[in-house]
């Protein structure tokens, strides 16, 4: 039967997603409940500790609530909400982070899944930064537009359905108080010293997502070039199946970047722009935000996790 897993949430959108990616597969074994055990404590908690794997599609709080109801050494735990991503003894579950990172991921039983938007940011961040082509300090911008699913349930409803508004706005921006729950992951697995200003805009389209990071290279002290970023960029997702960077430039026989573009994958695609003087850069990422952004993270890793390849049911 293979490794059991129980998908606590499975009625959420993530949980939805990683469901429908697991439930024909003979490598694993999902546990289930009904409606009604759902809600019971004792039911989640038997399933919890029976599980081989875990895999939290809860509020940060419940998430939090559903770790301490584990009781064993065994159960391995993927919490795809906020509550852990940048908690002592959790490991951050997006293995192409680094050339260890599969590794602890491997030794660890708690792993944080990435947010959407954070690990786009982190996938451009992460690896410029480590080579010292961007300080630490830089003050960084991050502009990003987002599919309604990324705000679950609630937000889907105020689109579609017999609830939803006709007058619902093309596209709207949110966060105006310069605070997001994914700036303390940004900022910790990014390497900043600080947290970035984060615009982040919801599109009146289901999902898929565009994060982009403005970078005035004539600005900077050490003045890096976009040919090196992009090599940087380059040579640390070399031969990842999920994180591909595009030619350097904007898309070949195009000038138009599609949200869309990637829906129904697990990839991540990771563009640098640049003008013809070659003193500033746009970097742009875009994914599925229910994909690589969340369920398709969360399959990915639990793959790694019980031995399968890291693209089976993806």
């Amino acid at each position: 039967m293979g490794s059991s897993v129980f998908i606590d949430g499975e009625a959420g959108t993530t949980g939805l997603q990683i469901f429908d990616r697991l439930k024909d597969r003979k490598d694993i074994s999902l546990i289930r409940l009904d409606d009604i055990e759902r809600k019971e404590l004792k039911a989640r908690q038997e399933a919890l500790n029976a599980a081989d794997i875990a895999i939290l599609c809860l509020p940060d709080d419940a998430a939090r609530e559903a770790v301490d109801l584990i009781r064993n050494t065994t159960t391995r735990v993927i919490d795809a909400s906020t509550a852990h991503r940048t908690a002592e003894g959790w490991t951050y579950g997006f293995p192409e982070y680094s050339k260890d990172q599969r590794r602890l991921i491997g030794e660890s039983n708690r792993i944080s899944n990435p947010g959407c938007y954070s690990v786009t940011s982190i996938a451009m961040l992460h690896p410029i930064i480590a080579a010292g082509l961007i300080k630490a300090d830089w003050p960084i911008t991050i502009n990003a537009v987002s599919g309604y699913s990324g705000g679950g349930k609630s937000l889907i409803g105020e689109f579609e359905g017999e609830n939803a508004s006709p007058n619902q706005q093309v596209v709207f921006s949110y966060a105006l108080s310069l605070k997001h729950k994914h700036l303390p992951e940004i900022k910790r697995w990014g390497g900043l010293s600080h947290d970035p200003i984060f615009e982040p805009h919801v599109g009146r389209y289901h999902q898929g997502m565009i994060v982009n990071i403005p970078l005035p290279l004539w600005a900077m002290p050490d003045k890096p070039t976009p040919v090196a970023i992009h090599q940087t960029l380059a040579a640390h997702y070399e031969n990842e199946p999920f994180v591909e960077i595009a030619s350097l430039g904007p898309p070949m026989g195009s000038d138009r970047l599609d949200p869309e573009c990637l829906n129904g994958t697990n990839k991540l695609r990771i563009h640098v722009l640049t003008n013809p003087d070659g003193d500033a850069v746009v970097l742009s990422g875009v994914l599925d935000n229910l994909g690589k952004g969340a369920s398709g993270q969360a399959v990915q890793t639990l793959n790694f996790l019980i031995g399968s390849s890291e693209d089976t049911g993806l």
